[in-house]
Parts: structure tokens; C-alpha cells; sequence
């Protein structure tokens, strides 16, 4: 008993959000009683297309990609401030494919060992707070490049080339401020570093080049994404198990509480008819704030139930991604990671953190003013 209680705390520390989901969308069920047509509530094309982009995302990883990326846009580097333009952007132009999460989980160690090698561990918490920040920006342009926008663009029926539209201004800016934090660290003489790493498997490149292609035409409405995560579901079962057992699935499990829980509430009058209320031309700041304290995925689930504005949802989600280490749960990734390899830096890594999120998030604020948002 003490052994199970111990691994369901465990389980609670690990996947905070899946569980405070579950704990919501069992009090709303609590709060409507039964009889209530669930499997209506939920997105199930959101689920499948997020499952399948995660499991071909990994397989990528796994089999050297990203690794033989890094490796050879760091063979003509000089000093150390190109490496850091190097480990920055990787994860800004990757995440816009294999969305924020993946791009930090690949390059976040491979940067670490990339400063390791190159004597130059003095930089491990600027690099890696721009690379959070970099993956955030970046994942931001496209529908695959982080799960709320995946999920808004669905709902949404907005055209691929209008979401990328809406948000290039937005990570234009990003990318100049990156390169400009990037340009202020002071440049050294850095010798050539590389990660060692095996040589990337053309076999399953193929494979995952293959199920992206699916994946991409399931996300233009080619292919039911349904279809597509059964055809990559049962080609993993059969070839390759553990890639199977590799997929985020308290993601996906977090996604289904929370269709629940708004499905529920949506049908509790006093609460749509307030937060319906408190949304009417504030989308952009009350999805900031509400990234803040639940993440930007669980507020584009909550708000996109009371709005129908999705191109100031979109971009409140999106710029939401910044402020608090929360704001983003990519960016928790990061933290667990430099937390594990350099413990007595954890102060240091939040404080900078907070520091650049919040100058990112206010730059960006100013923009979506100037572009017309407060009007």
C-alpha cells in the first residue's frame, strides 16, 4: 500500500496538469449529473493528428536527425557567439515542425554537451533560457508547432497560410530579439565541438518522413487524422513497440479531461454567460493571464468554449507561452533539465527566466498594440 501510494505521488508531481484536469472535469460531472453525451465533447481529430505528430516527432529524434542537424551547422563555428546562435535558432526554426516540446528535448541536452565539450559552461543558463523562449516564439507560427495551436486551428476552419499570417509578425520580432540577446553575450574564441553521435538511421527517416507526410495531409483535410493515427498506431505496434510506449500520453490524457470539463461547464448557464462576459474583446489579455497561473494549453481547451474570436485567441494562447515558468509547459522541460545537470543553478536559471519571458512578453504586447489589438 505504501509502495503504490508512493508511486501515484509520483505520478501527481510528475504530471501536475493531467491530474488537476481530472479532478475538474470529475467535479463538473459532479455538477451536471449524468446523462451527459461526453463522447460529443470531445475532439477527437484534435487527439488523433496530436498523437500521430508526437509519435513521428520522436521517431525522428530517435533516430539522429536533430543530433546530425546540430552537429553540422556547428562545424564552422568561431566563437562562442555563434554557437549561441547556432543552439538558439535551432529550436526556433525545428519547433515550427516538430512542435516546442520535442525541440527542447532534443537540443537542450545536445546543447549542454555541446558547452561541456567547448569549456563553456558559463553559459549554460542563458543558452538555455533563449532556447525555452526560442522554441516557444518559433512553435508559434504554424498549427504544428505547439498542441493549442494545433487545437485552435481546428476549431477555428482558418486556412494554414491565414495562421501562419496572423502570427509572422509576431515571431519576426521574436527572431530579431533572440539574435539581439544572442549578440550580447561576449564573443570568445571557440574551438570546433561537435555531439558524438550515431550515424542517423535512413531507414526510419524514411519511415517518420513518410507518417509526417500523412500527418500533413491529414492537417490540410486530405486524410481523416483518425485514419492516420490507427494506420500509426498499428504499424508502431507491430515495428516498434517502445517508440509506441514513447508517446506523451498524459498530453493526450490532459486533452480529454479538459474537453470534458468545458463540454461540462458550457452547459451551466450563470458560468458561460460570465466567462462569455469577462471574453467580449479582452481574448489577448485574459489568455495571458489565464497562461500564467494554467498553462496556454488548458487555457485555449477552457477559452475556445466561449469565444469565437480565434485570431485574438490564437494569439493570447500563443503569447501566453511567456511569463511565468508555467505559462508554457514546454518550458518545465527545460527547467528539469538544467536543474538535473547543474542543481546549484536553479536560482540563478528562474531568475533569468522571468526576466527574459517577461521583456519578450511585454515587447510582444507592445506589438499586438501597435498592430491594432486594443482597439
Amino acid at each position: 500500500m505504501k509502495q503504490l501510494a508512493h508511486r501515484w505521488m509520483a505520478s501527481v508531481r510528475r504530471d501536475t496538469v493531467l491530474w488537476v484536469a481530472v479532478l475538474l472535469a470529475a467535479a463538473s460531472w459532479l455538477a451536471v449529473g449524468p446523462g451527459v453525451p461526453y463522447e460529443e465533447y470531445i475532439d477527437w481529430d484534435t487527439l488523433a493528428l496530436l498523437f500521430s505528430l508526437m509519435a513521428v516527432t520522436k521517431g525522428m529524434e530517435r533516430a539522429g536527425l536533430f543530433a546530425q542537424m546540430g552537429n553540422a551547422l556547428l562545424a564552422k563555428l568561431r566563437s562562442t557567439r555563434q554557437m549561441m546562435l547556432v543552439l538558439v535558432f535551432l529550436p526556433f526554426f525545428c519547433s515550427m515542425l516538430i512542435t516546442n516540446d520535442v525541440s527542447l528535448i532534443a537540443f537542450v541536452p545536445f546543447a549542454l554537451a555541446v558547452l561541456e565539450m567547448a569549456g563553456q559552461r558559463r553559459l549554460a543558463v542563458p543558452l538555455v533560457v533563449l532556447q525555452t523562449a526560442a522554441a516557444n516564439l518559433g512553435s508559434m507560427l504554424t498549427p504544428m508547432g505547439n498542441p493549442q495551436n494545433l487545437y485552435l486551428y481546428g476549431r477555428s476552419g482558418m486556412g494554414f497560410g491565414a495562421l501562419c499570417a496572423l502570427m509572422a509578425p509576431y515571431v519576426a520580432v521574436s527572431g530579431v530579439a533572440l539574435a539581439v540577446l544572442c549578440v550580447c553575450v561576449r564573443a570568445q574564441p571557440a574551438q570546433r565541438v561537435g555531439v558524438k553521435a550515431r550515424a542517423p538511421d535512413k531507414r526510419a527517416l524514411a519511415v517518420c518522413a513518410a507518417g509526417f507526410a500523412l500527418c500533413l495531409a491529414a492537417l490540410f483535410g486530405a486524410l481523416p487524422p483518425l485514419a492516420v493515427a490507427a494506420l500509426t498506431a498499428v504499424f508502431l505496434l507491430a515495428a516498434d513497440r517502445p517508440l509506441l510506449r514513447a508517446v506523451d500520453y498524459s498530453l493526450l490524457g490532459t486533452f480529454l479531461a479538459f474537453f470534458i470539463f468545458i463540454g461540462n461547464v458550457s452547459s451551466i448557464g450563470w458560468f458561460r454567460d460570465f466567462l462569455a462576459g469577462v471574453l467580449v474583446g479582452r481574448e489577448v489579455p485574459v489568455a495571458v493571464l489565464a497562461s500564467q497561473v494554467t498553462s496556454n494549453v488548458p487555457a485555449a481547451l477552457l477559452l475556445a468554449g466561449f469565444s469565437q474570436r480565434w485570431d485574438s485567441l490564437i494569439v493570447g494562447c500563443n503569447l501566453g507561452g511567456l511569463g511565468t515558468l508555467i505559462a508554457s509547459m514546454a518550458s518545465l522541460i527545460s527547467y528539469k533539465l538544467i536543474a538535473r545537470a547543474y542543481p546549484q543553478r536553479r536560482g540563478r536559471y528562474l531568475a533569468w527566466f522571468t526576466l527574459c519571458n517577461a521583456g519578450l512578453l511585454a515587447l510582444l504586447l507592445g506589438l499586438w498594440l501597435a498592430l491594432g489589438g486594443g482597439a
